[in-house]
């Protein structure tokens, strides 16, 4: 079962975001080494699953809380053949402070991302699920899931009855406008676990690597469902 609804005022969660508590917990971050190690083989497995064809897609992770560091995959790479000496260690000005390259021109949305969620790791795919199904609810404001009991592999969710909203934001090319937006997002609904930019792909975060990449398994899985299933057309 899900629903799709245009969402003028979402309800605010009374519980805390558990990815920035647990964030916190670990203030010094994840070490670059260990960082781009695990962003690599997180490429190469979403490469295979067809979520970040040709140069698509961008991965990053803290290294460090203070000052702010993130290790971030460098512009126009294929992610199915990374290497951790393709990563660029980034201030929270998106200043290269290590490695050789070009951050993404994303990278604002995920330092946006970074500081309003509180997450550890921020991953962005592109796969055919997310950008069929942004594009044609974009109107709708979102999705909502709910009634699927993979729901119950997101943070803090535990039952089957959970209603989890995936906004969807209008693309845009203007970078420092769209993380601001992102940050407003954020802030209106912080017990969200990702969102949608139009016919662009899927943002999701975690408190850490391993909770971010189990993120985006349960949200691409979801959005193949109604794809697949043809539930989304029908709603």
């Amino acid at each position: 079962m899900f629903s799709v609804t245009t969402r003028k005022t979402e309800r605010r969660s009374n519980r805390r975001n558990a990815t920035a508590a647990n964030a916190r917990s670990n203030p010094k971050g994840t070490s670059f080494a260990e960082a781009t190690a695990f962003l690599t083989e997180i490429g190469k497995g979403f490469h295979v699953r067809g979520w970040v064809l040709g140069t698509s897609g961008n991965f990053s992770a803290v290294t460090s809380r203070e000052p702010l560091r993130v290790a971030i995959t460098s512009t126009g790479l294929d992610k199915g053949s990374l290497s951790p000496k393709q990563f660029l260690e980034v201030d929270n000005a998106v200043n290269i402070v290590r490695g050789d390259g070009r951050p993404s021109a994303e990278a604002l949305l995920h330092l946006a991302i970074v500081r309003g969620a509180g997450a550890g790791a921020v991953l962005h795919t592109h796969s055919v699920w997310s950008t069929v199904l942004s594009g044609s609810h974009a109107s709708q404001g979102g999705i909502a899931f709910e009634g699927y009991e993979m729901l119950k592999g997101l943070e803090g969710v535990r039952t089957h009855k959970h209603r989890e909203w995936l906004p969807i934001l209008d693309n845009s090319q203007d970078m420092v406008e769209l993380s601001d937006r992102v940050s407003k997002t954020l802030q209106a609904s912080p017990s969200i676990h990702g969102f949608l930019l139009k016919e662009h792909g899927l943002y999701t975060w975690g408190a850490g690597l391993q909770e971010a990449k189990r993120h985006v398994e349960i949200l691409e899985f979801l959005m193949e469902v109604l794809v697949r299933s043809g539930a989304a057309q029908s709603a």
